[in-house]
């Protein structure tokens, strides 16, 4: 999410305009749309070349393990004879966490001729994705930081993103919680966090949040978790913090502090709070205890996710990068679940990022073992949420923090379609 307002246009003209502005980036190219560039693949003795990009070492958010997930999937797939008989080539890049090198980035995917980037997490979409879409290069299963994600007739989604996340959040809290103080980044991105917030908890007839703003890379919290504490209240007050690699600061700063406040409930979602985190901060003994938490996806400790963690035995054992409870490496094998299906519905054909696109569009149906929904990009499939018209996947899971395990507060998946319809 960015920040900035869209307009769009009731929903048949929406899917419209965006078919148009595809032809649009394709004529750009003097091969046609797909073929030069990203044709790597299209000959059957050539790899099938994808990109796969996160930032790594910055102050603020990391998310190594998405690049890392993705080679070691590489690896496995081509143990068990590729993708379709053929060598998959993962190319890895970090974005750095900026504009220019989330640019840099979409600029190597189109120089290196890949046929998708896929499973990437970056915060700045606009940037990355003119690029691609010039070239007719799809983005399949971005994490879903951005909103962009969600419009670009070139994404295709595996999650609801952060849009999901947050009103999902929302529903989960508004039959707990009496007041509810959101803390989130003070970022552009960030800002678009209350709104769907509010969505969420108005459906559940409760009242806005109180909302606090954090900067991105700051070590000490302490201002905005007194602020959050004061404004949650003193009757069944929840304090829910979206900061993502930040959250654990927040909530550290919280702990110092709380002791002089009445007693609130915590919360989060997916990407700021996962089960690794909540080991690391000491279990059921820890401060998370008791947290309610909204995700894309079952608990980790589900067995839908086995397939996953056998893969990182045998390809990243030892590899403290690939966290099978990290959102982002689940997400990235999710992502990559969706490239081998559609490389496998080509039967054997050439694999180009234009053949890779009519696949999708065309109405393959992917199957991820139960950890979503069946995944289609077909007009139908396409929610009527006019700020997200490229989102197709509005489940999320209610699950809270108990006896030091995050399991499920709710069976099976919530629809959070018709708040997302709602939002304006």
């Amino acid at each position: 999410m960015t920040g900035r307002r869209r307009t769009f246009l009731p929903r048949p003209f929406r899917t419209a305009a965006l078919s148009a502005a595809a032809a649009a980036a394709c004529t750009s190219l003097m091969a046609g749309c797909g073929v030069i560039p990203g044709a790597t693949g299209g000959s059957r003795d050539d790899p099938i070349t994808v990109m796969t990009w996160a930032p790594e070492k910055t102050k603020a958010t990391n998310k190594p393990g998405v690049p890392a997930m993705a080679q070691a999937y590489a690896r496995w797939v081509n143990a068990h004879g590729g993708l379709g008989g053929r060598e998959l080539k993962v190319l890895t890049c970090n974005d750095h966490n900026d504009p220019v090198g989330a640019a840099d980035c979409a600029r190597e995917a189109v120089d290196q001729d890949v046929v998708a980037v896929v499973g990437a997490y970056s915060q700045h979409g606009k940037s990355f994705l003119a690029p691609l879409e010039v070239a007719g290069i799809p983005y399949i299963g971005g994490y879903g930081i951005t909103d962009d994600e969600f419009s670009s007739p070139l994404s295709y989604p595996v999650n609801g993103g952060e849009p999901a996340l947050m009103a999902g959040n929302g529903r989960q809290l508004a039959s707990r919680c009496e007041r509810v103080s959101l803390v989130r980044p003070d970022t552009l991105a960030g800002d678009e966090l209350p709104k769907l917030l509010n969505q969420g908890l108005a459906d559940g007839h409760h009242k806005p949040v109180a909302d606090i703003r954090a900067p991105e890379d700051s070590t000490d919290l302490t201002p905005q978790a007194e602020q959050a504490l004061k404004s949650a209240g003193a009757s069944d007050g929840c304090v829910t913090a979206a900061l993502g690699a930040r959250t654990d600061t927040f909530y550290d700063s919280f702990r110092r502090t709380a002791a002089d406040y009445p007693p609130v409930r915590i919360s989060s979602v997916l990407g700021s709070v996962d089960q690794s985190l909540v080991d690391r901060t000491g279990g059921a003994s820890g401060p998370y205890e008791g947290a309610y938490v909204t995700g894309w996806y079952p608990a980790s400790s589900d067995a839908r996710w086995d397939k996953m963690r056998q893969v990182i035995q045998e390809q990243a054992f030892g590899d403290n990068r690939v966290d099978p409870a990290d959102a982002g490496v689940q997400t990235t094998w999710i992502a990559y679940t969706v490239l081998k299906q559609a490389v496998e519905s080509l039967d054997g054909g050439e694999v180009t990022s234009q053949t890779l696109r009519r696949a999708l569009d065309g109405g393959l149906r992917v199957q991820t073992g139960g950890l979503t929904p069946t995944l289609s990009w077909r007009f139908e499939d396409l929610l009527a949420a006019s700020e997200f018209p490229r989102l197709i996947n509005s489940g999320v899971t209610f699950q809270v923090v108990r006896d030091g395990r995050l399991v499920p507060a709710r069976k099976g998946f919530v629809n959070v379609e018709k708040t997302l319809e709602q939002t304006a």
